[in-house]
Formats: C-alpha cells, structure tokens, sequence
C-alpha cells in the first residue's frame, strides 16, 4: 500500500504532491491535476457529488506509475475526514474518484478503508452497430431505431452524454461496426469521388424483407427518396470524429472500427469500385481507405475485419484471408511507415475462416494482432458459462488471444438487472491469458438514443445507457471488479431513488431478469432471427410466432443442461432418470422468479408516484414478470400436450388446455402493460414486432392443443445444436 507523503501542504490555493502541483477547488476541496482530463472528469462528479448532498470533503487525486497495480489500477488511503486516490495512470485516477463520488452519493465515504483495486479484465467494451448515413449502413440499419438514430450519429452532446457513462460504468473500448464506413469517415487521394458529404436517410418505409447477407442494405429506392438530416462537408465529418475519439480518450476509452466484407456501400459505381473480390480497383480502393482511415484518426485504436457474409462462403479460406492481408494489413502498413512507433491493434473475428490462413496471411502483421469469437453466439443472458468457446481456447495458437462478442439480443426494451448472472458471466470468460477483452451489444438494435417509449418526456430521448444504466453499470463494474456485493447495488439503487425501498427495488429487478436467462436455456435459437424472447418470436422466413408445437419440438441451450421437452418425455414415459433440469422445472423457476418480482412491487408503487424512473422501471419489470407467467403456462401446456400425444391420456389433454388457457390470459396482461408504455418496431433481424397483435397467435396454441390428435409430435432422435464459428 503506497504511504502518504506527510509533507504534502497548500500554498496559495495550490495542493503540492510528490512531483507535482496540483489545483485545489476551496467549494468542494477537491485537488487534481488540471492538466489531466481524466482526473478533470473524475473531480467534476465529486465535486457534483458533493453539492447535491450539502457536504464537504477533502479528496486529492495523483498518479504514480510506481505503484505495483495494473493499468488503470488505484489505490485509495484514507486520512481524517478526507481521501486521497493514487493511480497507476491517469485513467487509473479517474476510477478511483469515480469510486469517491460514487461513496458520497451512497453516503458511505466514512466507511471507506484503505484499499487497491485493478481490473479484473483488462479490456472491457461496447459493441455498437452504427447507422452513420443511409449510403454507408450498418448491419441493423434496416430497423426503426437505426433510422431514427442517423442523425445522431452527429451529435456532439449525444456522444459527450455516451462516453461519459461509459466512463461512469468503467468501459474503456467502444467498438463501432460497420458494413463499409469509409466513405462517411475519409478522404482517399486516389479515389476522390468517394468520400461523401451530408448525412442521408431514407425516406421510404422499411420492410423485413432484406437479406440477412446484407447486400441489400442500400435499395435503389432508398436512396431515390431521401432526405438530408445534416449538412456536413467530410472535412467536416473528419473533424467531428476526431473530436469524438479525442474525447474518448479523455474518458479512458479507446475506439476501434469493425467492418464485414465485402461491401462497398458508398462507393461502388465510382472510379470502377465493385464488390468482386477479384477487381483489382476494389482491392487498391480498400487498401488505401484503411490506409486514410489509420492517418487522419490518430486517436483510432485498431481496427476489426470478418471474412464475412460478402465473400461467398464456398470461397477458399486461404483466397478470403489473401484478400483481407492485401487490403486491411497492407493498408495498415502503409499508413504506419509513416509513424513506425504507432500500436495499431488488428482483430480478426473468427467467421467462415481458418484460424491457421488467418495467421500466415497476416504473419508480417506490425502490430498487436488478436481474434475474436462469438462468446453466447446472440444471447448472452441464457447461461453464464457458454460452452460454445471451448474448442477455440484448446486450439488456439501459443500466444495468441481472443476478444468475446457478448451479444445482448435478448433485451431491448425493458430496464432490468441481476447482479448475481453477471457477476457469474463475467467470472467464467476465459483466463486473462487467452483472453484479449470483450464487447457487449446487440445486433437487433442501436444503443443510441431510446425511441420505443410511447409517451417521451420533452426534449431529446433519453440514451439506451441512460435509461438502463443499471444493467450496464452491473456489467461494467464487475468486469472492472467481480467482488463488489450485491449490497453494493443495492446501495447506487437507494442513492437514485432515495424514497424507495432499495431491498425491494433489487429484488423486483432480479426476478424480472431472470425470466431470458431461463426461457432462452430451455428454448433455444443460436443466432437472432431465431429467437427474440421479448415476443416469441423468429423471423417470418424461419418459424415467425413459436407454437405450442415448436416448444414441444425445441431444442435446449448446448452446455445449459436442460431437457427439452422430447428428450424429457422420452425420460419420462421409459421411467429413466433426470440428471438435468426438466422443463417443469423451468417453468417453476419462471413462476418464482414473477413471484418474487409481484411481491417487491407492492411496496414500490406509492415511492412510484412521485418518481417518473421509478415508475417505468416498475411498469418494465411487471412487464417481465408477465412474459415469465406466460413461458411458464406455455411449458407445462406444451409438457402436458406432449404426453397427450404419447398416452392419449385425457387427462393431459384437458391439462394442456389449462395451461394454454393461462397462458394467454398472461400474454394480455403482459402485451397490455407493455403496449401502454412501448411502440411496436421494426428490429432488422427479427422483423416487425407488434405484441398486441400477437396475442392472436397465442390464442391459436390453445386451438392447435384442442385439436391435437396422438402420435401427431414425431420424434426422429435429431437434435440440432448451434454455429460453431471457429474451424482450426
């Protein structure tokens, strides 16, 4: 533990530390250097902090590199009424105070003791598919919310509002993906036409009807309808982005660009740019855009690349990863000939290639130079230990390491939480040295700015960040430090809602949580477009609304250690054991999850009235406990119909009926509540999502089970697992 300098001393208004001079606020006795942003930003929301409870403190913030902590660790020693935080860096300054406001807003800054801290993972990020401009659109710009947050992309407080709480929640990577970005973000000398001006959008109505290739994303339609949102030069662009990763890296957050190949939004037709891998114009194109694109972002700090969806997938690993070396890593080069001391990271995700032709096509690589996988394929609340990565991490190259995709595509509307799933998550990622860092988003949806509320307030929507802050917050901090108890939580819940009762708040957001987690583990659609639990849902071109009959013959999460509902039959009927979890009793968990949800929620409701967040975050989290009573009801009704259909047993059938019976009557409560409050939306994986009117749907599972006749359900002993995405 470092020791005080018992030297320290004011003078004039100034806080003389070892080394350095350090500005002192006499308001709120806050002292730091001036001259670091991080440390800026950290003292501002003690200062803040402060304020708004009447308080004073004395905090000194510093750095000293000599402390034996990791990068972005601190240290915190308590003296007398006061504090001082020492950072590994500056970035290590920044959470440390972060860490003292956080204390004065939950009134424990008096408790606090002398500690270390330092990340548990190193890298800890967003993963965010941004809509820049309808001509240079991301895989999620045919969606409501990415049309609605075009504009924005260009906001300056938009991203002031982002990064801060990115900083707030400890994220320090924001990866941005898209399909082809560079004619919205540079300026290539050798193909000028390319670089486009103003911000467009569409203007004509979306359909669900685009390919999940994503060749299609720009429609001649779209783009002969449109409208300008915002007038910009690209040298204005150019200065914007500069600016929003400077402000970044005054957060402590590093920003990377991902795209998919090959695609040429933008850019094709021009200077005989196409999409053909074998057009030798489209390789220069791309080779000196990622060449640009390294020059004018200084602040860039790598780049991602996928062997994706626009190279045909019959197409020779080795040919795809010559493509990729000849345009990203020799346009990479390139641009760091002329800054040879430049770290410039490659990730390369792990999609239809080899892991050995990545590693000889990129062998010259002048950098750091790691893979990534898709963790929880696209559903990270269903189990906290996702088996799908085991056969990377015992094949992966000596040396070599890998980002997690922590896709979040169970979740967009409602607020929710639950400590103890993600504490679990986080502590079963892989060991730090395989491990390069993850990044959590969706791609079913853009973590902008919030357009499904029905009723906004005034002024500009809130940020999905802003609005479940909670569940962000949960995973960044404890990806910064998985020993932070959940009383921990439950202290930041009281401190933003004072009048309520924290204890029930936690426990209404726990059990409202954990109703994905256990429907996705027993129902399982590996990617997206099969499974959206928020409404039962595939898109149209796989099964569209899931029946009672597909829950009959679904399969179970791989690695969750459920029975689905075959298998538990099959168990049943030829009286053998059951080692793992039966779909009744996920159902049963899914009951006591809505109960304990429904028993917090009484107590919440008068604090309710005088709290507007209070109030949705009740209305989402009764919201939830509905859709768990409806998955309950639906699983028994299947269970019970798939006996019916072995014995013929009456019994069962009249049992499934019931069930069913209860299970719309919970649908209409839920799509109710969910309605008042929320939009129907077009999401670009799933398709158009109205709730409301899917209860006709949910109504028609009780006329199929009313009319089901025995030996209907055939079972072939075919259970179809998830995508691998990783070949040796």
């Amino acid at each position: 533990m470092p020791s005080t300098n018992r030297q320290n001393r004011v003078i004039h208004g100034f806080l003389v530390l070892p080394g350095l001079l350090l500005s002192l606020s006499a308001s709120a006795e806050v002292a730091f250097d001036p001259r670091s942003p991080q440390m800026r930003f950290a003292a501002s929301e003690i200062k803040e902090a402060l304020a708004s409870r009447g308080e004073r403190a004395s905090v000194a913030l510093e750095v000293d590199p000599s402390i034996e902590l990791k990068a972005e660790g601190f240290s915190i020693v308590k003296r007398g009424d006061g504090c001082r935080v020492i950072g590994k860096d500056p970035v290590g300054a920044m959470y440390g105070g972060l860490d003292i406001a956080e204390a004065i807003r939950t009134g424990t800054l008096d408790s606090l003791k002398d500690s270390d801290h330092q990340p548990h993972i190193q890298r800890r990020g967003i993963k965010f598919n941004i809509p820049l401009d309808l001509r240079t659109p991301s895989y999620t710009d045919c969606s409501d919310a990415a049309q609605a947050n075009i504009p924005v992309m260009w906001d300056r407080e938009f991203w002031t509002d982002f990064l801060d709480a990115m900083a707030r929640h400890r994220y320090n990577v924001l990866s941005l993906w898209s399909l082809h970005p560079f004619p919205s973000l540079v300026k290539v000398p050798e193909f000028p036409e390319v670089a486009l001006n103003d911000v467009w959008r569409t203007r004509v109505k979306l359909d669900d009807a685009f390919s999940f290739a994503g060749d299609d994303m720009v429609r001649p339609a779209m783009l002969a309808d449109h409208e300008v949102v915002k007038r910009m030069t690209i040298d204005e662009k150019i200065e914007f982005w500069r600016w929003v990763m400077q402000h970044a890296a005054d957060r402590g957050i590093q920003i990377y660009f991902f795209t998919w190949n090959v695609f040429t939004f933008g850019a094709e037709g021009k200077h005989g740019i196409t999409n053909d891998l074998g057009n030798e114009l489209t390789k220069k194109y791309f080779r000196a855009s990622v060449r640009e694109m390294v020059k004018t972002y200084p602040r860039l700090a790598g780049m991602g690349i996928t062997a994706g969806e626009g190279m045909p997938q019959q197409m020779d690993s080795k040919a795809k990863e010559a493509w990729l070396w000849d345009t990203y890593g020799q346009g990479v080069r390139d641009a760091l000939k002329e800054a040879p001391q430049r770290e410039f990271r490659m990730i390369h995700r792990f999609h239809w290639t080899a892991q050995g032709d990545i590693l000889d096509a990129f062998q010259d690589y002048p950098g750091p130079f790691d893979f990534s996988f898709k963790y929880s394929v696209a559903h990270m609340y269903s189990i906290p230990n996702p088996p799908f990565i085991q056969p990377l991490l015992e094949n992966l190259a000596p040396g070599r390491k890998t980002w997690l995709t922590v896709r979040n595509d169970d979740i967009y509307t409602f607020r929710f939480g639950d400590p103890a799933y993600a504490r679990e998550y986080i502590l079963n990622m892989p060991p730090a040295d395989k491990l390069a860092g993850f990044y959590m988003g969706p791609d079913g949806y853009v973590w902008g700015r919030d357009f499904l509320e029905r009723h906004p307030n005034p002024g500009p929507r809130p940020l999905v960040i802003q609005k479940q802050w909670y569940s962000f917050m949960l995973i960044g901090r404890l990806a910064y430090d998985p020993s932070l108890p959940d009383s921990h939580f439950e202290r930041m819940l009281a401190a933003r809602h004072p009048k309520a009762s924290s204890q029930d708040l936690f426990g209404a957001l726990q059990g409202a949580s954990q109703v994905m987690p256990l429907t996705t583990r027993f129902f399982w659609g590996d990617i997206d477009l099969k499974w959206y639990p928020e409404a039962c849902l595939s898109h149209r071109r796989s099964k569209g609304f899931y029946t009672v009959r597909h829950f009959m013959e679904g399969i179970s999460m791989p690695g969750a250690e459920v029975l689905c509902i075959r298998d538990w039959r099959n168990r049943l009927t030829g009286r053998q054991p059951m080692t793992e979890t039966t779909p009744l009793e996920i159902a049963e968990a899914l009951d006591g999850s809505a109960a304990e949800t429904f028993a917090s929620l009484g107590a919440l409701r008068e604090a309710a009235k005088e709290d507007a967040e209070l109030r949705k975050t009740v209305n989402d989290c009764e919201a939830l406990a509905w859709l768990g009573r409806y998955y309950a009801s639906k699983i028994r009704g299947a269970c019970a119909l798939a006996l019916f259909d072995t014995s013929g047993d009456t019994f069962e059938h009249e049992a499934a009926l019931r069930h069913l019976g209860d299970a719309l009557a919970h649908w209409k409560r839920y799509a109710a509540l969910r309605d008042a409050y929320y939009v129907s939306a077009l999401y670009n994986r799933v398709g158009h999502v109205d709730v409301t009117a899917l209860t006709e749907k949910v109504a028609a599972d009780l006329e199929m089970a009313r009319n089901w006749k025995p030996g209907t359900l055939k079972d072939d002993g075919k259970r179809t697992g998830s995508e691998k995405g990783f070949r040796k």
